[in-house]
């Protein structure tokens, strides 16, 4: 294993970049993956969050990067979110400090036309979600065609949301002749797809395999009845064991998240933020900027907004809810007990979510101590929306308290009652003169 990034014969100017960021050592997926990467081949990089899979692509790239006059992107790097573009080039502005190269991020939920101006004024390289990146390069705001390297970054939850579609469309508006580097936690069967279709006989760089969780992290669970009775164990957790300094919460929904953050909040007055896609993009960011800071002891996010997260030293990770993909849960955990610090990972419980808990022990091959459900902790017989048993019979459905409407063929109202009366303007003058009006009617009389 190198000792220093100096044996990476990286520039001057990045090694001073890294020295400012207090780095010194390049971790096992930058040391495997730099010489692939300046090869020029096409890269799929596995690994795990908290393993500097960001810079393995950033300082091979950089490396070859020369003064040029083109004023079109030469670098694409595609990720999920907006958090994630936001959080890209920050980690680009650091590490390119003194080298002349100028970054751009575009994403969703902000003026189209104010990037398309930023982006028309000159850009090396360019950060962006893929709805945003394909808006722009199908109206030629953002000219592809001289892009060298293409790189996607957590490409599982991206294809997760369904952006395959966007992909295909970024693909065929990039050239041919390029260098492809896809990035990932989790390896799936979509993932695969993507690889056959658009990659040209990658290398696989995988560190930590998948399933295998970090060692510095220690793993617990309780056995729980119900969402409210996890909401008790919670909140004893937090009042009881005082190492919980730093706590990442996570909740399968954002209406769970929401839940989670009203329960914490009247046992722990602004101690917790809540992070998901119905808060607003200033909120979001305010709640995480708050915990990467330590103004508040703990963030309740969703997966997909955990991605964004860029936080160290996470004391605890806890699982409200057991994820539904064994892969979800290494991805989690891997949250804690970075960078050789030790970490702990609670999860809770149901006997809906046992069989979960069977395919993550089965992913890992050890198994998760179960502990005692503490006696302090009280049992609810409260049962949220989720929890409530169906009955038996398919044309079953839910009570309801909204009144419900008689539907159409109903008794009409006196005044809505039209009858046939023939012409009204020749009624109107019977009624009035109390004779026939024409000849017809004089001869029936």
């Amino acid at each position: 294993m190198l000792q220093s990034f100096s044996e990476l014969n990286l520039s001057a100017p990045l090694l001073n970049a890294l020295e400012d960021m207090g780095l010194t050592q390049p971790t096992p997926i930058q040391e495997k993956a730099f010489s692939v990467i300046m090869s020029g081949r096409d890269v799929v990089g596995i690994a795990q969050t908290g393993t500097g899979k960001t810079l393995a692509y950033l300082l091979p790239i950089l490396r070859n990067f020369s003064y040029s006059k083109q004023n079109h992107p030469r670098v694409i790097i595609l990720v999920p979110t907006r958090e994630l573009v936001i959080q890209m080039v920050g980690e680009l502005t650091k590490i390119t400090k003194y080298m002349n190269i100028r970054i751009a991020g575009v994403y969703g939920g902000t003026n189209i036309n104010t990037q398309a101006a930023a982006v028309g004024m000159g850009v090396d390289i360019v950060v962006g979600t893929p709805g945003r990146l394909m808006d722009l390069g199908l109206s030629r705001a953002l000219l592809l065609s001289g892009v060298r390297q293409l790189v996607i970054d957590e490409v599982d939850e991206m294809l997760s949301l369904g952006f395959r579609a966007q992909l295909t469309t970024i693909f065929d508006l990039l050239p041919k002749r390029r260098q492809n580097l896809l990035f990932s936690a989790t390896m799936t069967e979509e993932v695969d797809q993507v690889l056959e279709v658009f990659f040209n006989n990658p290398e696989l760089i995988e560190v930590i395999p998948m399933g295998t969780p970090l060692e510095q992290i220690r793993q617990s669970a309780y056995k729980v009845p119900n969402f409210m009775t996890k909401m008790n164990l919670l909140v004893e957790i937090l009042k009881t064991d005082e190492t919980t300094q730093k706590v990442l919460i996570f909740g399968a929904t954002k209406r769970m998240a929401d839940t989670i953050f009203e329960h914490l909040e009247a046992s722990f007055p602004k101690q917790f933020g809540v992070v998901h896609a119905d808060k607003s993009q200033n909120f979001r960011m305010n709640s995480v900027k708050a915990f990467q800071k330590n103004s508040i002891r703990g963030l309740i996010a969703t997966d997909l907004f955990a991605r964004g997260l860029d936080v160290t030293d996470i004391t605890h990770v806890i699982n409200v809810d057991t994820p539904k993909e064994a892969e979800t849960y290494i991805h989690r955990i891997g949250r804690t007990g970075r960078a050789d610090s030790a970490g702990a990972a609670i999860t809770m419980i149901t006997e809906k979510e046992e069989i979960y808990q069977t395919e993550i022990e089965a992913l890992m091959k050890i198994e998760i101590p179960i502990l005692p459900l503490p006696e302090s902790v009280a049992i609810s017989n409260e049962l949220i929306l989720d929890e409530i048993p169906v009955p038996a019979g398919k044309n079953y459905l839910p009570p309801t308290s909204v009144k419900r409407s008689k539907g159409a063929f109903h008794e009409k109202l006196d005044k809505n009652k039209k009858v046939n009366r023939g012409n009204k303007a020749i009624n109107m003058k019977r009624d009035k003169y109390k004779k026939p009006i024409r000849k017809q009617q004089r001869k029936t009389k």
